[in-house]
Formats: C-alpha cells, sequence, structure tokens
C-alpha cells in the first residue's frame, strides 16, 4: 500500500505534478513519491521553491511560474498530462498583499471570493484543477511515516498536566474553527498567545517575551479541514523557535499534523529537552 491517504483508484502510471513551495516539505514529497516509483513532475514557484529542488528536474519535467500565474499552472497541468496535483510547501503570507502576480484566470477567481483567505483561496484554485480532470491529492499522501502519532513520542512522561493539556487543545481548536489560526500557547489554564497571520514561528516569540515556565504549544487542524492544502506542519525551524522561547512542551494533532522529517525532529527535541505529546 503507497499510502492511506491516497483516494479510491488511484493509479500509480499517472504522473504527480508537485506544486512546490518553500522549505523541506516539498522535499520529502518528492523523495516519498519517487521512492514509490510514481512518475513525478514540478510546478515550481519563482522566489519559493527552492533552487536546490528545482535543479533536479529536467526542463521537460518542470515549469518555474510567479505566485498567482494560475491559468499558467493549468497549462501546465495539462502538457505533464497529469493525473494527480499535489500542493506542498507555503508561499509567503505578504503574497496576498506585495508580490502578487494574478494572471486572468487568477483574476477571475479572486473577483468570486467574498473573504480571501488559505482556505477559499486554494478551494477556488483545487475547483479549477479538478475540472481539467486533475485529483488533487490529499496533502499527507506518501508521508504516513511523517506524521504526529498519539502519545510522548520523546519517550518521557509529559511534563504538563493532563488538565492544562485540554484547555490549550480546547483554545487551539475554537482559535482553528474560527479561522484565526491553528496553534496556541497556554500555560497553566491561561492563554499567552494566539496564532493568527503573522504564522507560528512570530506566535512563539512573542509567547517567549513573556520569560515564564510551563508554556504549552499547542498545533492543531480545523474542523472542517480540507487535506488537500494548508495542512499543519511542525519542522525543525519551529523546535529551534520553541527553544529561543523557553517552551519546552509541544502537543500536535495525531494523524494530522505533519512533521518535517519526524525522526530528526525527535531526535533534536530530546537532545533540547523539549518534550512532544501526540493528541488525539
Amino acid at each position: 500500500m503507497l499510502s492511506a491517504f491516497l483516494p479510491v483508484g488511484y493509479d500509480p502510471k499517472k504522473p504527480v505534478a508537485l506544486i512546490a513551495g518553500q522549505g523541506l516539505y516539498p522535499r520529502l514529497v518528492a523523495n516519498a513519491i519517487r521512492s514509490a516509483g510514481v512518475p513525478l513532475r514540478l510546478v515550481a514557484m519563482e522566489e519559493e521553491t527552492p533552487h536546490a529542488l528545482i535543479a533536479e528536474f529536467p526542463e521537460s519535467e518542470r515549469v518555474i511560474l510567479k505566485v498567482g500565474q494560475v491559468g499558467a499552472m493549468l497549462k501546465a497541468l495539462k502538457r505533464f498530462d497529469a493525473g494527480y496535483a499535489y500542493m506542498a510547501g507555503q508561499v509567503s503570507p505578504r503574497r496576498l498583499f506585495h508580490g502578487l502576480h494574478p494572471d486572468l484566470k487568477a483574476v477571475a477567481i479572486l473577483a468570486t471570493l467574498k473573504r480571501r483567505n488559505a482556505e477559499t483561496i486554494f478551494g477556488a484554485i483545487a475547483k479549477e484543477i479538478a475540472d481539467i480532470g486533475v485529483t488533487l491529492l490529499d496533502a499527507r499522501s506518501f508521508l504516513d511515516d511523517q506524521l504526529a502519532t498519539a502519545g510522548c513520542m520523546t519517550g518521557k512522561h509529559f511534563p504538563i498536566n493532563a488538565d492544562y493539556t485540554g484547555h490549550g487543545v480546547e483554545i487551539a481548536c475554537e482559535c482553528a474553527r474560527l479561522d484565526i489560526g491553528q496553534g496556541c500557547v497556554v500555560r497553566k489554564g491561561t492563554v499567552i498567545a494566539v496564532e493568527a497571520f503573522e504564522g507560528t514561528d512570530e506566535m512563539l516569540r512573542r509567547a517567549g517575551t513573556f520569560k515564564t515556565d510551563e508554556m504549552l504549544f499547542v498545533k492543531t487542524v480545523k474542523a472542517r479541514q480540507d487535506y488537500r492544502f494548508d495542512v499543519p506542519c511542525f519542522g525543525l525551524k519551529t523546535l529551534e523557535t520553541l527553544r529561543e522561547a523557553a517552551i519546552t512542551a509541544v502537543a500536535l494533532e495525531s494523524g494530522r499534523v505533519i512533521m518535517l522529517d519526524k525522526p530528526v525532529i525527535i531526535i533534536q527535541a530530546k537532545a533540547w529537552g523539549i518534550s512532544l505529546l501526540g493528541f488525539e
């Protein structure tokens, strides 16, 4: 079985077009898809997709676009004869305000949206992809072994009281439900910070300015999460930010939050004295 998150009737002979943003996430996806023997193509974003990843693809199997060129992306999917598409890696949130290069297709999509956030924008793009006969895959596909798992993943007793952990999970879930963000920091029943447009790392730095102990960072998903895009990730960069902010306890929703290079994260978390819990 290639992955528990692939759709019924998945055809491994059809190319997957990886629509790649920043960071390690698209690299892990590319490696996993190749290891599965599935043909892979690349849709890269100018100034976003890592150059090293782009260089791995011959020109006939890649295209480099400016952020916002939706029509050009759809044409590339057709040229690749892609059966599936896969969105992996963040695009800078600032692009919603600066550096966006919408083509006519993107302008038409944006004109239909009353709210402009990750869910509405990517949801509209997903519909356009489906309309040309390409299936957008669950963003956890091929990464089954990279997901948070239930229990204390760092192998020690979790240091935060279960009631306080439950409070943090409740706050994170409510923030996600309201589309504010997918993470928060709490301490003994008090909300220290919630994630919003600034992103996880900036929220953690803000929490760290309080310089208090026994803080807990919680990361969850939306109540009606569309797993084709905007799936929460937890990587080494965030682990480093936690260390800088002196936050030593983390709770991640199991089976839903992607840990980017999970074995490395767990080893480094143990070395830095950061406990990682998977909650259900």
